[in-house]
């Protein structure tokens, strides 16, 4: 059972010291239910003086209110933003605070163009807003998406949505002008790396009309280091020898990878998918930089 707690931030949209997919990111939530044991962000909790990650989830009750005061700013250069990055924004309390409808409008309003990564299909909701950003800036809407056996899925994404609802979200949204991408993020050894399950993931990609995908092995380290193996001792145990002399640093081998990848990209061209993330968000907003500039001629 979660713990949410109300917060305040003092600011929205968080300036990165590299600027490019995305120069800024927002989070409008602390923690996440989705419960994923690989998740890269369980460190972030020890500065609110908490452990519980997936419990405590902090609501940034202000932050419609000090994201309108950034973007309103004459100094705000309508870079991108990635919405979620590090806490789903539509994780399940936002069904009840209902930020998100408010936070696209403010996007709409200042023309700011974002990236939404989600694992839940609650983002439907938001089809309309999504869909009017999208034809009027940049909008990527995102779907990580590890594994079709949803036996597994279940046990390393409890609270995320089935592997097909996110498919069947994508497909949606790729009827707007908004760029869809899969992001096969993390891909575990031994346990989603298989080429069927692969196979299966870019299949349904296909059908989705993503416009790229994005692989990537999972990565340890910190906190979620010891908390991915302490899942992996109870649920898969046969996999933890395996695993441990695999990651004796905090990524896999050079020669497992080169053995992943060439499988991975003989499967992405066999459905004739993208790997490209920037392509078509360079194109976005060139059209766009071109047609604003076009309203002065």
């Amino acid at each position: 059972m979660a713990n949410y707690k109300e917060m305040t931030c003092s600011s929205a949209c968080n300036k990165l010291k590299r600027s490019f997919p995305f120069a800024y990111d927002m989070n409008i939530y602390r923690g996440c239910e989705h419960g994923c044991k690989y998740c890269f962000a369980m460190y972030s909790h020890q500065y609110l003086g908490s452990e519980q990650y997936f419990s405590d989830i902090y609501i940034k009750t202000n932050i419609v209110e000090q994201l309108e005061k950034q973007l309103s700013s004459p100094s705000w250069k309508r870079e991108v933003v990635s919405i979620g990055g590090v806490t789903d924004s539509y994780q399940p309390i936002e069904a009840e605070y209902k930020l998100m409808p408010d936070i696209l409008r403010l996007f709409i309003k200042y023309k700011t163009p974002c990236i939404i990564s989600t694992k839940s299909d609650l983002i439907l909701r938001d089809y309309d807003l999504i869909a009017e950003l999208a034809s009027i800036t940049y909008v990527n809407v995102a779907a990580t998406i590890t594994c079709m056996d949803e036996n597994v899925r279940k046990k390393i994404e409890p609270g995320g949505a089935p592997s097909l609802k996110r498919f069947e979200m994508l497909k949606e949204f790729s009827k707007t002008e908004a760029c869809t991408g899969l992001h096969v993020m993390p891909i575990i050894p031994y346990l989603t790396d298989t080429r069927e399950n692969i196979d299966s993931l870019y299949s349904h990609a296909s059908d989705s009309a993503v416009k790229y995908v994005l692989p990537g092995v999972l990565y340890l380290r910190g906190k979620t280091r010891g908390a991915f193996f302490d899942f992996i001792r109870s649920d898969f145990p046969d996999l933890c020898k395996p695993l441990i002399d695999l990651y004796k640093t905090g990524g896999a081998g050079k020669e497992y990878k080169d053995s992943l990848y060439p499988m991975v990209n003989e499967l992405r061209s066999k459905y004739k998918l993208s790997g490209s993330y920037s392509a078509p968000m360079k194109e976005k907003l060139k059209k766009s930089e071109c047609e604003q500039i076009s309203l002065f001629d």
